[in-house]
Protein backbone atom coordinates (compact mmCIF):
# COMPACT_ATOMS: atom_id res chain seq x y z
CA UNK A 1 0.00 0.00 0.00
CA UNK A 2 1.10 3.07 -0.66
CA UNK A 3 0.64 7.27 0.48
CA UNK A 4 -2.14 7.56 -2.48
CA UNK A 5 -3.81 4.67 -0.86
CA UNK A 6 -3.62 5.72 2.88
CA UNK A 7 -5.36 9.39 2.19
CA UNK A 8 -8.47 9.66 3.94
CA UNK A 9 -8.45 13.06 3.82
CA UNK A 10 -8.12 13.19 -0.24
CA UNK A 11 -5.09 15.81 -0.12
CA UNK A 12 -3.49 13.80 -3.27
CA UNK A 13 -6.16 13.71 -5.10
CA UNK A 14 -5.94 16.02 -8.55
CA UNK A 15 -7.93 19.05 -7.76
CA UNK A 16 -8.29 20.92 -11.11
CA UNK A 17 -4.92 21.91 -11.55
CA UNK A 18 -3.15 21.12 -8.58
CA UNK A 19 -2.65 17.59 -7.07
CA UNK A 20 -2.43 18.15 -3.14
CA UNK A 21 0.46 19.13 -0.95
CA UNK A 22 2.56 16.37 -2.17
CA UNK A 23 5.41 15.20 -2.91
CA UNK A 24 7.26 18.22 -1.09
CA UNK A 25 4.82 18.22 2.05
CA UNK A 26 3.23 14.97 2.97
CA UNK A 27 1.14 13.81 5.29
CA UNK A 28 3.43 11.79 8.17
CA UNK A 29 0.32 9.44 8.59
CA UNK A 30 0.27 8.46 5.14
CA UNK A 31 3.57 7.37 4.77
CA UNK A 32 3.29 4.25 7.49
CA UNK A 33 3.24 1.37 5.43
CA UNK A 34 4.85 2.69 2.38
CA UNK A 35 7.21 0.12 0.50
CA UNK A 36 10.93 0.80 1.17
CA UNK A 37 13.32 -0.62 -1.78
CA UNK A 38 16.85 -0.47 -2.61
CA UNK A 39 18.23 0.75 -5.55
CA UNK A 40 18.46 -2.59 -7.72
CA UNK A 41 14.60 -2.17 -6.81
CA UNK A 42 14.76 -5.45 -3.99
CA UNK A 43 11.81 -4.78 -1.35
CA UNK A 44 13.57 -4.29 1.79
CA UNK A 45 10.48 -3.76 3.80
CA UNK A 46 7.69 -0.89 5.65
CA UNK A 47 7.40 1.74 7.10
CA UNK A 48 6.66 0.92 10.57
CA UNK A 49 6.80 4.21 12.20
CA UNK A 50 7.84 7.76 11.64
CA UNK A 51 9.84 9.47 14.27
CA UNK A 52 9.88 13.23 14.97
CA UNK A 53 13.06 14.86 16.90
CA UNK A 54 10.85 17.04 19.10
CA UNK A 55 13.23 19.83 19.76
CA UNK A 56 14.07 20.37 16.33
CA UNK A 57 10.50 19.63 14.74
CA UNK A 58 12.29 17.68 12.08
CA UNK A 59 12.04 13.84 10.86
CA UNK A 60 14.72 11.87 12.57
CA UNK A 61 14.21 8.55 11.62
CA UNK A 62 11.76 6.15 9.90
CA UNK A 63 11.82 2.83 11.51
CA UNK A 64 12.08 0.07 8.89
CA UNK A 65 10.45 -3.58 9.62
CA UNK A 66 12.45 -5.87 7.62
CA UNK A 67 12.34 -9.70 7.51
CA UNK A 68 9.88 -12.10 9.42
CA UNK A 69 6.81 -13.49 7.97
CA UNK A 70 3.68 -11.59 9.16
CA UNK A 71 5.43 -9.85 11.92
CA UNK A 72 6.82 -12.72 13.56
CA UNK A 73 10.79 -12.72 13.31
CA UNK A 74 10.82 -9.78 11.82
CA UNK A 75 13.61 -6.71 12.90
CA UNK A 76 13.28 -3.14 12.77
CA UNK A 77 15.91 -0.15 12.13
CA UNK A 78 15.83 3.36 12.51
CA UNK A 79 16.87 4.81 9.41
CA UNK A 80 17.90 8.34 9.29
CA UNK A 81 15.29 10.31 7.55
CA UNK A 82 18.21 11.47 5.25
CA UNK A 83 18.71 7.92 3.97
CA UNK A 84 15.32 7.72 2.51
CA UNK A 85 14.49 8.77 -0.73
CA UNK A 86 11.02 9.29 -2.12
CA UNK A 87 10.17 7.50 -5.23
CA UNK A 88 7.43 9.40 -6.52
CA UNK A 89 7.12 7.24 -9.74
CA UNK A 90 6.80 3.83 -7.92
CA UNK A 91 4.87 5.19 -4.85
CA UNK A 92 7.82 4.36 -2.35
CA UNK A 93 11.00 4.63 -0.79
CA UNK A 94 14.72 4.19 -1.86
CA UNK A 95 17.80 2.88 0.55
CA UNK A 96 21.13 3.19 -1.06
CA UNK A 97 21.57 -0.49 0.70
CA UNK A 98 21.84 -4.18 -0.25
CA UNK A 99 19.50 -6.54 1.87
CA UNK A 100 22.74 -7.64 3.01
CA UNK A 101 24.07 -4.45 4.12
CA UNK A 102 20.29 -3.88 6.16
CA UNK A 103 21.09 -7.47 7.72
CA UNK A 104 23.91 -6.31 8.92
CA UNK A 105 22.78 -3.11 9.86
CA UNK A 106 22.40 -1.70 13.42
CA UNK A 107 18.76 -3.04 14.17
CA UNK A 108 16.41 -3.83 17.28
CA UNK A 109 13.97 -6.53 18.34
CA UNK A 110 10.23 -4.92 18.17
CA UNK A 111 9.76 -5.44 22.09
CA UNK A 112 13.29 -3.40 22.92
CA UNK A 113 13.31 -0.10 21.37
CA UNK A 114 16.67 1.40 21.82
CA UNK A 115 17.04 4.86 24.00
CA UNK A 116 17.04 6.84 20.14
CA UNK A 117 17.75 9.77 22.23
CA UNK A 118 21.34 8.11 23.00
CA UNK A 119 24.12 10.00 20.94
CA UNK A 120 26.42 7.30 20.76
CA UNK A 121 23.46 5.15 19.04
CA UNK A 122 22.47 7.93 16.80
CA UNK A 123 26.25 8.35 15.46
CA UNK A 124 26.17 4.92 14.76
CA UNK A 125 23.34 5.19 12.73
CA UNK A 126 24.69 7.83 10.57
CA UNK A 127 27.63 6.15 10.23
CA UNK A 128 26.44 3.24 9.05
CA UNK A 129 23.93 5.15 6.67
CA UNK A 130 26.78 7.77 5.48
CA UNK A 131 23.93 10.28 6.20
CA UNK A 132 26.82 12.53 8.61
CA UNK A 133 29.45 12.27 10.65
CA UNK A 134 27.55 11.90 13.95
CA UNK A 135 25.23 13.71 15.78
CA UNK A 136 25.57 16.33 18.66
CA UNK A 137 23.33 17.56 20.96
Amino acid sequence: MNHIERDTYGMYKSRGNSAGPGPRLMGANTLIGDDVRNTQGENLGDIKEIMLDMQSGQVAYAVLSFGGVLGLGEKLFAVPWKALKLDTVNKCFTLDVSKEQLKNAPGFDPDAWPDMDDVQWQNQLQTFYGTGSGVTH
